[in-house]
């Protein structure tokens, strides 16, 4: 019988164009976290027992020596690394997601230029500062973006992993070559 061995999507895809750097983010375990109703209250004291951080509003992230939690949606967040525990079961919907999801770290000093080619938001850091986030689309795909510490990582379904690198790569290599002209002088 053949033996399949799981790969993460994007391995081993590093690129640099310029001052910009595209990398795989290694996960862990990803959960979809969904409170139901009436127990926002309770999950936020749940994951705080569990994880040191409460349940994210809208366009926030959480941080802790656990892991992350990332809002995604209308009442519903992503939990990047901790196993919930069964008091976070027992007032949310949750389920494993970590097979489902890849995310890249798009990094340099252009990465908003880089990005605003390919999704409507303002993510200049006066509008999306660190540890914000957003659905959007990048291009036709839909996906999160988090704004980190000189860049952004883009979370998008595995599926679409291969559309979305090809996508920032082209806009990272138009946006080094655009700073690569020479400004006219007046």
């Amino acid at each position: 019988m053949t033996v399949l061995t799981p790969q993460r999507a994007l391995d081993g895809q590093e690129l640099r164009h310029g001052n910009l750097q595209l990398s795989t983010v290694a996960l862990g375990r990803v959960t979809w976290v969904a409170p139901y109703p009436g127990e926002e209250t309770a999950l936020s004291h749940a994951l705080q027992s569990a994880c040191s951080m409460s349940f994210p509003g809208p366009g926030e992230s959480r941080e802790s020596t656990a892991g992350r939690i990332l809002w995604s949606g209308r009442a519903q967040a992503l939990l990047i690394g901790p196993h919930p525990s069964a008091a976070i079961e027992k007032c949310a919907a949750v389920v494993d997601q970590t097979d489902g999801w890849a995310a890249m770290r798009l990094g340099g000093a252009s990465a908003a230029q880089v990005l605003a080619r390919l999704t409507p938001l303002d993510l200049r850091p006066s509008h999306f500062p660190r540890g914000r986030t957003a659905r959007s689309l990048l291009g036709h795909v839909p996906v999160l973006l988090v704004a980190i510490e000189n860049g952004f990582e883009i979370f998008v379904m595995r599926s679409m992993s291969e559309t979305v690198r090809h996508e920032i790569e082209t806009a990272m290599r138009s946006t080094a070559a655009r700073e690569k002209i020479p400004t006219a002088h007046a």
